[in-house]
């Protein structure tokens, strides 16, 4: 009879079929995995829902509020560099 603290010995072949099915199993996984995340199909499908469920809701009344309600775009400014940076520009090219 054989110790329960002792591991069984393996053949050669033996322990390649367990590492060739353990490998497999992972990779297939591991596909399986990425196959599912990138449906190239499913996006473009999505991106139609989103389009028709937005342009469905609230209508042209809706439309206005909302323009109303936002904030008006800010004027971009031109930040002018200190006279120290501008010196230093000016050495550096020189």
């Amino acid at each position: 009879m054989r110790s329960p603290f002792k591991p069984a010995r393996l053949s050669k072949t033996e322990m390649a079929d367990l590492i060739k099915e353990l490998v497999s199993g992972v990779v297939d996984s591991a596909l399986k995995e990425i196959l599912k995340k990138t449906r190239a199909a499913g996006t473009a499908a999505k991106r139609a829902k989103r389009r028709s469920r937005k342009a469905k809701s609230g209508g042209i009344l809706a439309d206005i509020v909302e323009a109303a309600l936002r904030k008006p775009a800010k004027k971009q400014v031109s930040c002018r560099r200190t006279a120290a940076s501008r010196s230093k520009l000016r050495r550096r090219s020189a």
